[in-house]
């Protein structure tokens, strides 16, 4: 593309302005002949270029047109690309906001639920993806709905939490008894191997499974309604005060309970 069709003037118009340049004064059949523009084209090229103001008419008896100076029509194409730059730009913010609207889900500020069983495919990368949120701490309670699950469902989502936690992290879990029981000899080992600060605890009974992660945001897993060894899904939590509430829940708890490893 060359600069003056960069600015708007097509092949056509471009070529009768430099030949108005080069010529002076000149009629349409004059231009036609000496820019190769075809007769058939000429008066609407001029037409064109006169209503853009890049050239124009001198004389009317015979019609000569001559070229506005080179640096007024600069200016004047430029302007007008400007001009359509700034109306293609609102063209598209209302495109996309349109989108916003009509398409992407609007994610909630302060609370979300997904739907999700125990050991599931699509909760294990959940909670992956969930505590590699985390940037200072996890702190965990791990009761009811998982005290009925065996330890092979609750496996993958152990493994799962400790896939997205980061070297720096300080994990703090809390299980019940009942959860306790259901763990295997390597349970002690396999939290050993873990990179980041891991401590656990237990007690007899802790209540509904829930984390807090870094003060600033909480899960809590739904238990199924029918099935006891299972749950329907989990329920985020953003609000500042319902979170400060589960942290000083958590920390309650933590204060009165056994090491089982740490």
């Amino acid at each position: 593309m060359t600069e003056l069709g960069a600015l708007g003037l097509s092949s056509y118009e471009e070529k009768v302005y430099r030949t108005l340049l080069l010529t002076g004064a000149a009629t349409a059949t004059e231009l036609s002949e000496a820019s190769g523009v075809p007769k058939g084209r000429i008066y609407d090229v001029l037409n064109g270029l006169e209503a853009r103001k890049v050239v124009r008419l001198q004389s009317s008896d015979p019609k000569q047109y001559v070229a506005v100076e080179p640096e007024a029509v600069v200016d004047r194409l430029l302007a007008e690309r400007a001009h359509e730059l700034r109306e293609e730009w609102r063209h598209y913010r209302e495109r996309a906001a349109a989108v916003r609207t009509n398409v992407l889900p609007t994610p909630p500020t302060e609370s979300s639920f997904w739907l999700g069983s125990l050991g599931s495919e699509e909760m294990q990368t959940a909670l992956q993806e969930h505590t590699r949120t985390a940037e200072e701490f996890v702190h965990g309670i791990v009761g009811t709905p998982y005290e009925n699950a065996t330890w092979e469902t609750l496996q993958r989502e152990w493994e799962a939490f400790f896939e997205g936690a980061g070297a720096d992290l300080t994990v703090q879990l809390l299980v019940s008894e009942k959860v306790a029981l259901t763990l295997p000899e390597t349970f002690d080992r396999m939290i050993a191997d873990q990179s980041g600060d891991v401590a656990v605890r237990t007690l007899p009974d802790v209540g509904l499974s829930f984390d807090v992660v870094d003060g600033i945001g909480t899960t809590i897993d739904i238990p199924h309604p029918v099935a006891a060894d299972d749950r329907i899904g989990v329920l985020g939590i953003k609000d500042s005060e319902i979170v400060e509430e589960f942290e000083r829940h958590f920390q309650r708890l933590w204060a009165g309970a056994a090491p089982l490893v740490e």
